[in-house]
């Protein structure tokens, strides 16, 4: 849990703890280990979204708001009752589309290959450009790769986007069998939906969701059904309160946790209040966490 100073006036954010050393030691406590907030673009519906890099992993960042509320941080009252919580999410699925419009493929060709600074530069997002390691050492399971001396150059390669695609679908049907046993009681077939309406929120319909639904033989119309009940089954807070959003960015790369404007003052004050771990509760069996 960080408690983030914004531009008015702190937020409260919830992520997960970077990994132990081998010395036994958390590199939280380094000075390199501070999150980077960037903006970039949703892998899905390609509105700028919120991440954040911390140690070479990258996480999604999501946004909770109730009607009212504020949170009580040791001494201080934090008037701002909204609460960012960050999730990590595979790279992969974040430069897929940047990769895909990289190659320029044609009907009659795979497309050519590209240096990493190049498919890296993204008009109006330069946050990607934070992303070199990460895509140096992530994206060579998706694409094809040519060394010319000191020179490596990418080309992503649907086979093997296809190949990663079904990893993620049978790592996600497992976990679906072992959090619900109500899985274990259905056919395959309906929990493979289940399974492609989680993974439809992180790539597109074309070519991506298309290729995986004709691989898997499903029906992909039948898919986006499931997908659009899934969306509109968020996880909530408790009552008077608005679903999970993947939050959208409108801050400089690099910046600060962005300000929402001071609430206006309201003319029923909150008596209760709540521990945080009370807050929240279960209404889907959305496990985006495990992309």
């Amino acid at each position: 849990m960080a408690w983030c100073e914004g531009v008015e006036a702190p937020r409260l954010l919830i992520a997960p703890v970077p990994p132990i050393t081998n010395k036994g030691e958390n590199i939280i406590g380094n000075a390199n280990a501070e999150g980077c907030l960037l903006s970039l673009r949703h892998p899905q519906s390609g509105k700028p979204a919120c991440y954040i890099l911390r140690e070479g992993y990258l996480q999604e960042l999501h946004w909770f708001k109730q009607s009212y509320g504020s949170w009580f941080l040791g001494d201080y009252v934090c008037e701002d009752g909204s609460l960012y919580i960050s999730t990590p999410i595979d790279p992969i699925f974040v430069l897929l589309p940047i990769f895909e419009e990289a190659r320029m493929k044609k009907a009659s060709d795979q497309g050519v290959f590209r240096q990493l600074d190049e498919i890296l530069y993204v008009d109006g997002y330069p946050g990607y450009q934070h992303l070199f390691s990460v895509a140096k050492d992530t994206m060579n399971m998706v694409c094809e790769l040519k060394e010319i001396g000191s020179s490596k150059f990418f080309r992503l390669d649907n086979s093997r986007v296809l190949a990663w695609l079904c990893c993620k679908v049978q790592h996600l049907k497992a976990t679906l069998l072992e959090l619900d046993k109500n899985y274990t009681a259905q056919e395959e077939r309906e929990t493979l939906k289940d399974v492609i309406s989680i993974v439809g929120e992180y790539v597109k319909d074309e070519p991506w969701l298309a290729l995986l639904c004709s691989h898997l033989k499903l029906d992909i119309e039948e898919t986006r059904k499931e997908t659009t009940k899934t969306m509109t089954g968020q996880i909530f807070l408790e009552n008077n309160s608005e679903p999970c959003h993947t939050f959208q960015s409108k801050v400089e790369n690099g910046g600060s946790m962005p300000s929402n404007r001071r609430q206006s003052k309201r003319p029923k004050t909150e008596t209760n209040s709540q521990n945080i771990k009370d807050m929240f509760r279960r209404v889907t069996r959305k496990v985006h966490h495990q992309l």
